[in-house]
C-alpha cells in the first residue's frame, strides 16, 4: 500500500519536509510496518477499545504508522489529531491510506482536525492516549484525564554529542551534519549540541566550517537540497534571537531571514559551560562547547536540567564514556547517532520525564517509551 502510493506520499511530505528526510520517512514507515508482527509478538500487547493520539507537527506518515497504522492492529478504533501547523498535510496521508485500510478491516482510523480542548473529551472516553509536544501541555493535557487512562507524553531532548580525544574527526564531521541537519533540523532527534575534547578543536571545527559552507540550500522538493525554508517562522525566530546573543562565538553562518522562513547553516563554538543548556533549535544551527575531562561532561549530563530532559547521548572516541547503556537518564550512542538507532518497533528515547513518561494510575515514570508494550503485561514496559 505504501509502495504503491509512494509518489503521492513523497508529494505530500515535502511540503512540510525535505525531499531527503520524506524519502527516509517512507523507508522507516515499511520498515516498522514490516516489523510490527514482530513487535506484537514480543510485547503481547491487550486489546484497547480506543487510542486517541495526538499527532506531532513533524514525520506525518511515519507518526501515522506508529500511533495509527500499527496500533489499528490491536484497538478497535484510534482517533488522531493532527498538528494545526500542518493539519492540510496530516490530512492530505490520512486519505491516501485510510481508504485500503479500511478495506483491509483494520481497526477504524479517524483523523479529526480540532482544537486541543474538544479533543480532550475523545481523550478522557479512551485507554490509552498518546502525547506529542511540549510537557507542559502534556501536563495540561494528563490533569484532564482520569487516573485509569493510560498516557505515554513523548518530549524531546538535546542529545548532545561526545566527540573525544579518540575520534576520527571526518567521520565525527559527517555524523555530527547527520544528527544536526536531518530535515533542515527541523527533528526531536536533532542534535543541539556537541561537546568536543579541546584536543579536537582544532581538527574538527574547520571541518565542520567548510562542510556547512558546502551544503546546498533550496526548495523542498530538490533531492540535493540539505537545508531548505524552515517550515515554522518561530523556529527562524528563536534562531534569530539565539545567533544575536551569542553573536561572538559564531564561527561560519549566522545569517537569518525571517521572510524567506530561512536560517543559514551556522556552527557556533562556545567555552565550556557547565550551566549552559541549549534550546531546542529545529533550525541547521551547530553549536559546539569544549571540555577538558570526561567528568565535565558527566557532571553536566547529571544536573537537575538535563536529568530531567535526557534523551539519547552519542559517544564517539571517548573511552571514560564507553561501555555504558546510559549516562545519568540519557541512553548511550556508542559511535552511532540517534537516527542510527531509531527504531520504531523498539521503545523510544531516554529515561528523563521531561523527554518521555508514562503515565498509570497516576504514577508518571520517565523510560523509553513503546505504546505496545504499554499496553502489554506489566512487566513488558519496563525498559527497552
Amino acid at each position: 500500500m505504501l509502495l504503491r502510493n509512494r509518489d503521492e506520499l513523497f508529494t505530500v511530505l515535502t511540503g512540510v519536509a525535505t525531499a531527503q528526510a520524506a524519502g527516509d520517512e517512507i523507508l522507516r514507515s515499511l520498515r516498522a510496518l514490516a516489523g510490527a508482527p514482530w513487535e506484537l509478538l514480543r510485547n503481547s500487547p491487550r486489546r484497547l477499545g480506543r487510542l486517541a493520539a495526538f499527532l506531532p507537527s513533524n514525520n506525518l506518515l511515519y507518526s501515522y504508522v506508529l500511533f495509527g497504522v500499527v496500533p489499528s492492529l490491536y484497538t478497535g478504533e484510534i482517533r488522531l489529531r493532527p498538528s494545526a501547523r500542518v493539519a492540510r498535510a496530516a490530512l492530505a496521508v490520512h486519505e491516501i491510506l485510510g481508504p485500503p485500510l479500511r478495506r483491509l478491516g483494520t481497526g477504524r482510523i479517524v483523523m479529526t482536525p480540532c482544537t486541543q480542548r474538544e479533543f480532550l473529551t475523545d481523550c478522557a472516553r479512551s485507554d490509552a492516549v498518546v502525547f506529542t509536544g511540549r510537557p507542559e501541555n502534556g501536563a495540561a493535557v494528563a490533569a484532564r484525564l482520569p487516573a485509569t487512562t493510560l498516557l505515554l507524553s513523548f518530549g524531546s531532548g538535546p542529545n548532545p554529542v561526545v566527540v573525544g580525544p579518540d575520534a576520527d574527526p571526518d567521520a565525527v564531521c559527517r555524523a555530527v551534519l547527520d544528527a544536526r541537519l536531518y530535515n533542515s533540523g527541523q527533528d526531536c532527534l536533532c542534535t543541539d549540541l556537541v561537546l568536543v575534547h579541546r584536543s579536537q578543536v582544532r581538527a574538527l571545527l574547520p571541518r565542520l566550517a567548510d562542510a556547512l559552507a558546502g551544503i546546498r540550500i533550496g526548495d523542498r522538493r530538490d533531492p540535493a537540497a540539505r537545508v531548505a525554508p524552515l517550515v515554522y517562522p518561530d523556529a527562524v525566530e528563536d534562531a534569530a534571537a539565539f545567533l544575536a546573543a551569542h553573536r561572538e562565538f559564531t564561527v561560519r553562518g549566522g545569517r537569518t531571514d525571517l521572510a524567506r522562513h530561512t536560517v543559514e547553516p551556522t556552527l557556533l563554538h562556545l567555552p565550556w559551560r557547565e550551566d549552559f543548556h541549549p534550546p531546542e533549535f529545529f533550525s541547521p544551527v551547530v553549536l559546539t562547547m569544549a571540555y577538558d575531562a570526561p567528568g565535565q561532561v558527566a557532571r553536566w549530563l547529571g544536573s537537575a536540567e538535563e536529568t530531567a530532559r535526557g534523551m539519547y547521548v552519542s559517544v564517539f572516541g571517548e573511552p571514560a564514556l564507553a561501555g555504558r547503556s546510559r549516562l545519568a537518564t540519557s541512553v548511550v550512542c556508542e559511535e552511532r547517532v540517534t537516527f542510527d538507532v531509531e527504531d520504531g518497533n523498539r521503545p523510544f528515547g531516554g529515561y528523563g520525564p521531561l523527554a518521555g513518561n508514562v503515565r498509570r494510575h497516576g504514577t508518571v515514570t520517565g523510560r523509553p517509551l513503546l505504546l505496545s508494550a504499554e499496553a502489554g503485561p506489566p512487566a513488558a514496559g519496563t525498559g527497552p
